[in-house]
C-alpha cells in the first residue's frame, strides 16, 4: 500500500533572475513535491499578486532580497504589517547573500527563514526538499536555528 502523497502547496517565488526561477521551477519537478508556484519578477509585482489574489493566498514565498523597486525587505515589511491578512504566509528569504546584517535584518522584520542559494542545483533540491519538510506548526522562531544553508 502506497502512502498518500501530501497535500498540494500553493507557493510564490519572487526574484528578478529569470534563470533563478527556472532553477527553482526545475528542483521543485525534479522532487516531485505537489505544489502550484507562482512566479513574480520583482517585489512590486508579488505585493499586487497578494493584493489581487486575497482569497487564494500561498502558504510559502520564497523572496530574493535583491530586486529592483521594490526589495525582498520591503515587500517582507508590507507583508508583515498589512492590514490584510497576509501575517499568516510563511516567508523565507532566498538570496546569495551571507551577510549577517541581512540575515539579522530579516529575522526582524519577521522572515520565518533566511535560506542562502545554495551553489548547486543538488543543493538546491536538498534545502528545498528540507523547507518542505517543515512542520511549520511546531516550529518556534528560533535565531539560531533561522539560517538555512
Amino acid at each position: 500500500m502506497t502512502a498518500p502523497k501530501s497535500p498540494q502547496k500553493f507557493i510564490y517565488i519572487a526574484d528578478d533572475d529569470e534563470d533563478d526561477r527556472m532553477l527553482f521551477l526545475d528542483a521543485l519537478m525534479e522532487l516531485d513535491h505537489p505544489a502550484s508556484v507562482k512566479e513574480a519578477q520583482d517585489g512590486q509585482e508579488l505585493i499586487n499578486a497578494l493584493y489581487d489574489s486575497i482569497k487564494q493566498l500561498p502558504e510559502i514565498i520564497f523572496l530574493d532580497i535583491n530586486m529592483p523597486g521594490k526589495s525582498g525587505f520591503d515587500c517582507l515589511k508590507e507583508i508583515r504589517t498589512s492590514q490584510q491578512d497576509f501575517k499568516h504566509i510563511r516567508v523565507v528569504m532566498f538570496s546569495t547573500s551571507r551577510n549577517q546584517a541581512n540575515i539579522d535584518l530579516s529575522y526582524e522584520l519577521g522572515a520565518d527563514f533566511y535560506a542562502v542559494k545554495p551553489s548547486s542545483f543538488q543543493g538546491l533540491k536538498d534545502m528545498l526538499k528540507r523547507i518542505f519538510e517543515i512542520d511549520w506548526n511546531s516550529v518556534p522562531k528560533n535565531q539560531h536555528e533561522f539560517l538555512l544553508c
